[in-house]
């Protein structure tokens, strides 16, 4: 499954994000999504988990939960359409 994970601190980095999934199962891949041009953290990403018990039961304990004085938004990524573009 494919998770969303927004408003996350800018200093949040993939292997923190990965280790804090990784306390409900295995992790696929952890990518976080950075500005082309400074390298910054645009303060969202997403995780791969394969089981998907696993990966709801992430989505649910870290959904509203608070991680460097912000508040996780985590809820399964939706398809990029063409709409996403805008």
């Amino acid at each position: 499954m494919n998770i969303y994970v927004g408003n996350l601190d800018f200093k949040v980095k993939e292997n923190n994000l990965g280790d804090l999934f990784a306390e409900y199962g295995d992790v696929s891949s952890v990518k976080l999504i950075t500005d082309q041009f400074s390298g910054r953290s645009k303060g969202f990403g997403f995780v791969v988990m394969d089981n998907d018990a696993e990966a709801k039961a992430a989505i649910t304990a870290l959904n509203g939960k608070m991680v460097n004085n912000r508040e996780l938004v985590v809820n399964e990524a939706r398809p990029q359409t063409r709409s996403n573009y805008r």
